[in-house]
């Protein structure tokens, strides 16, 4: 028996590159997806994640659980260019994550090129 619409969390269970960004999200694998998302080894994740919200561990947690599998995560940060705070930017370094905060547009553009070199790279995308 059918129990009418499921909703899950949104995730792509795959590696791929970030076809297009803007209006509040992505385009990505012949999908679409409205609001933030983390792009990691395990798959493209919706994010809870905006410009007001601090750039935290805690906000960070799925990359940290990550870890193993990345060597880089580029850090889109909106349309501003946003430090990583010292905290967030030690929780990375101590599991092996070199960080590096830009504009979403930039790391979108980064991301696709690590990506298709096949490098060990995350990304963590805050819409625009």
């Amino acid at each position: 028996m059918a129990k009418g619409i499921e909703i899950r969390a949104a995730h792509f269970p795959g590696r791929a590159p970030i076809d297009t960004y803007g209006n509040g999200g992505f385009r990505f694998a012949d999908m679409s997806h409205r609001g933030s998302i983390l792009c990691l080894p395990s798959g493209i994740h919706g994010w809870d994640m905006d410009m007001s919200k601090p750039l935290s561990p805690e906000n960070f947690r799925r990359v940290l659980d990550e870890a193993d599998d990345i060597e880089v995560l580029l850090v889109g940060t909106g349309t501003e260019l946003r430090r990583l705070p010292e905290e967030l930017k030690q929780a990375l370094k101590s599991r092996g994550i070199a960080s590096d905060p830009m504009s979403t547009g930039a790391a979108v553009r980064t991301f696709n090129v690590m990506l298709a070199e096949q490098r060990a790279v995350a990304a963590a995308l805050i819409a625009v």
